[in-house]
């Protein structure tokens, strides 16, 4: 069972649901991943920690409207410094729409925007080191990014949490760039510019793991979900895009 205590700096270590109806998202995602939920109380605006056999796997925090922003799936980076990392980011075109929060004990918390407009939290972990559990079916096993502004967000993530990256493609129709090679790779960037409307910003897509997406997708509608696009066998396994009954979407992935 991949366990860990630590994710390595600028790898994705945290995801966070902000839900207009966090009370079904609980029993939603409880029961199509098997997570169970603790509430932080009122200290930390009742934030939900969801875990699956004991160890934390995400987030999740109600969106009551009041600041006209809908409801999504945030991917969190690790980094040794949030504060150097959002100069770091606003010096390499990005913006920073929420700096950096001490949240006590637990660490340091900020959302920024790269080089193509998408979203990114940043986790300075103290006390809470992230994901205790990844890529076992219920957990988080992927983060993508797909953005229009392909070679600039590469440069970007590169330039601001040091990214290693490798280029796993490079024909017209399919650019994607990996952090970290091969198997040892945790997240992906992928030219979208065939499918993301001109003006959309980027956005990144968290995939959970399941051990049958078919059968995954079925479960997501009887729990009130949607289906985005069906499973479809690719060269990294069974894919499908669903989304939670407050239409946010996430991946299923079965290897």
């Amino acid at each position: 069972m991949p366990t860990r205590d630590d994710a390595p700096l600028g790898a994705p270590c945290w995801i966070d649901l902000f839900s207009s109806d966090i009370e079904a998202a609980i029993a939603f995602y409880g029961d199509l991943l098997g997570w169970t939920c603790e509430d932080s109380g009122p200290e930390f605006g009742h934030y939900r920690n969801f875990s699956k056999d004991g160890h934390r796997v995400a987030g999740g925090i109600a969106n009551d409207g009041s600041g006209g922003m809908a409801d999504v799936w945030t991917v969190y980076l690790a980094v040794a410094d949030a504060q150097a990392t959002v100069d770091a980011a606003a010096a390499a075109g990005g913006a920073v729409p929420m700096p950096p929060m001490e949240m006590g004990a637990l660490g340091w918390a900020a959302l920024i925007t790269d080089a193509g407009g998408a979203a990114v939290g940043i986790w300075q972990p103290g006390e809470h080191r992230g994901f205790g559990l990844v890529d076992e079916p219920g957990a988080p096993a992927w983060f993508e990014l797909h953005t229009r502004a392909y070679e600039p967000s590469v440069a970007f993530y590169e330039t601001v949490f040091g990214w290693d990256t490798t280029v796993a493609s490079d024909v017209p129709e399919f650019r994607y760039t990996t952090l970290g090679d091969g198997e040892d790779s945790v997240a992906g960037v992928m030219d979208a510019s065939a499918f993301l409307p001109e003006g959309v910003p980027g956005q990144w897509s968290v995939y959970f793991r399941v051990d049958d997406a078919d059968a995954s997708v079925a479960e997501v509608a009887r729990l009130g979900g949607s289906l985005v696009a069906p499973p479809e066998d690719t060269p990294y396994g069974r894919l499908a895009t669903v989304a939670d009954p407050t239409g946010t979407a996430f991946k299923l992935i079965q290897p």
